[in-house]
């Protein structure tokens, strides 16, 4: 019976265009028994999970939903249990007399609604929603208002310090701080800001590089927040004057999660920042940078360098520290020395000797970088060139024979080599150990279940025109459930990548001024951020308004 409805499934998919019989048949033979076809068809990448709901949708005449546009009354949370919610991946959304209105990803789950039936008692109604958007709902009310709840019953008013419940893991407000780092790794967040405000405490996630508010707290509950993320961390909760650095190590849903922590003194509390790094997804490849064919062959060229300094550039939180990653993995073979020194340690890599700077102590990039070179090294990676006395002794490691791989923050590529000259490094040390300069920016990615094809507009066509390039069709995001309505889904790298030939060696003895670089780098024929952007455009991974955000046509 359950295979029969699979195949119904299947060859309706086929019948709607959206997948081959080739494909159908590949799926029946390789997919395992316990998992759906739907399952692996998206992870297979035959086709995304919004077209699936749409043509479920269609088959079985279930409407499919946005949970964002419910608010879920807390009655039907006592209804279904939260376990069950999870196990059989349903949300209730509204109950009509007998009748109770559920979101599930899979509607052929009759055993489910039929446990959900005996569970409340009432006739099941079901809808379709996508499963991230379910899973954020679930995690949302079962198991983030539940610890709220749960903390703000609890709390009396006594110090965050004679406070037992802070190290107790199954206190509600450690429940709830585990709660709210869920949430952000469920949302795909970056970042979690905890907000101290006159009136309350926010909690805000940065979710592709745009911060929003995701639920406001009671002013009483910050001291006890703060206390509890600042005993994670290993930070002193009795210092709230001064900023402080720590680092939590923690799993999330089986997935080991690194957290940068910082704090900062405000005038109505402390202000914290959680920098959330997810080891499993971090790039550990430079064919997952998404750099263009031309740019990765540059790339690829520059790193495998025996010696010279290569510089990845950028405003913070544009992706250097991948790029930088994803180099060092892609160099790290048996018989290489790599020693890095980092403030802070981002990615543990194995096989390399990565030194944390401890500026307390004097162990800084510079007093690193010179214990480093006795260390016998082949590469040498340096977190960021800060100062001069760190440029300097770079700039010799790679006259010595030594590969230097850094970050400095510029705005362009050619932009780099006047910081290095303003920093008061000579130009002829400059021109002959500079190898080549990367420099990018972060946009955000057009959503793969909403995307589609519309005319360009007179503008994009005008801006296109003026790099030399001509559009007619981009790739837009209508918003789904899957992005959060906001029609982009994930960030993508766009580049800038100046390779230092003999040419610019000879510009840079002249110390000649950036319009010069910049107009040899267009004649070379080497791609600015903005060209680099728009090609990204033409293929269809994002916008021309987010690349213009990041980046200016020259």
């Amino acid at each position: 019976m359950r295979m029969q409805t699979r195949k119904r499934l299947g060859d309706l998919l086929v019948e709607a265009g959206v997948i081959t019989n080739e494909q159908l048949d590949y799926a029946l033979s390789n997919k395992s028994r316990d998992e759906k076809l739907g399952d692996f068809l998206i992870r297979e990448n035959y086709l995304t999970e919004q077209q699936l709901i749409e043509v479920l949708g269609f088959q079985l005449g279930v409407p499919h939903i946005n949970l964002n546009q419910y608010s879920i009354e807390p009655e039907l949370l006592q209804l279904v249990p939260a376990e069950l919610a999870k196990r059989a991946n349903i949300m209730p959304i509204r109950r009509d007399k007998n009748k109770l209105f559920i979101a599930m990803a899979d509607p052929m789950d009759y055993f489910a609604i039929e446990e959900v039936r005996m569970a409340t008692g009432c006739q099941i109604e079901t809808s379709i929603a996508a499963k991230d958007d379910l899973y954020r709902t679930i995690t949302k009310y079962y198991d983030l208002q539940e610890s709220m709840e749960a903390a703000l019953s609890d709390l009396g008013v006594s110090t965050p310090e004679s406070q037992p419940e802070i190290t107790d893991e199954e206190s509600p407000i450690v429940r709830l701080v585990n709660q709210i780092i869920a949430n952000g790794v469920a949302q795909r967040a970056s970042d979690i800001h905890f907000d101290p405000q006159e009136t309350d405490f926010r909690v805000r996630y940065r979710v592709d590089g745009k911060l929003r508010t995701e639920r406001s707290l009671p002013k009483h509950m910050q001291n006890m927040l703060s206390a509890r993320v600042k005993i994670m961390g290993g930070l002193n909760i009795t210092e709230n004057r001064v900023p402080q650095d720590g680092r939590i190590k923690t799993t999330v849903n089986f997935k080991p999660i690194d957290i940068r922590l910082s704090t900062l003194p405000t005038i109505y509390g402390e202000k914290i920042v959680m920098r959330i790094l997810d080891l499993s997804n971090a790039a550990t490849d430079v064919d997952k940078l998404g750099l263009h064919s031309k740019n990765e062959e540059l790339f690829r060229k520059m790193i495998s360098r025996p010696n010279g300094i290569v510089l990845i550039t950028g405003p913070t939180g544009s992706g250097k520290s991948t790029t930088l990653y994803a180099a060092l993995s892609h160099l790290n073979k048996e018989g290489v020395n790599i020693i890095t020194v980092e403030d802070p340690v981002e990615y543990q890599l194995e096989g390399i000797n990565q030194i944390q700077v401890k500026e307390e102590v004097g162990l800084t990039f510079a007093a690193g970088l010179r214990s480093i070179l006795r260390q016998d090294p082949d590469i040498v990676m340096i977190g960021e060139i800060r100062d001069l006395d760190t440029a300097e002794i770079a700039t010799r490691a790679s006259l010595t024979g030594h590969l230097v791989l850094s970050t400095l923050h510029t705005n362009s590529a050619v932009e780099s080599i006047s910081r290095l000259n303003d920093m008061g490094i000579e130009p002829f040390l400059i021109s002959s150990s500079l190898v080549g300069v990367v420099a990018q920016r972060l946009v955000r990615r057009v959503c793969r279940d909403c995307g589609k094809t519309v005319p360009a507009t007179d503008r994009e066509k005008e801006i296109f025109a003026e790099v030399g390039m001509t559009v007619e069709t981009v790739n837009r995001g209508r918003g789904c459930p899957a992005c959060n309505h906001t029609g982009y889904r994930g960030r993508i790298a766009i580049h800038e990548i100046l390779p230092i030939d003999r040419t610019l060696k000879d510009f840079i003895l002249q110390r000649a001024s950036v319009s010069t670089l910049r107009n040899y780098m267009k004649e070379a024929g080497y791609h600015t951020l903005v060209e680099d952007g728009l090609l990204k455009v033409l293929d269809g991974y994002t916008t021309t308004e987010e690349v213009l955000h990041v980046a200016t046509v020259e």
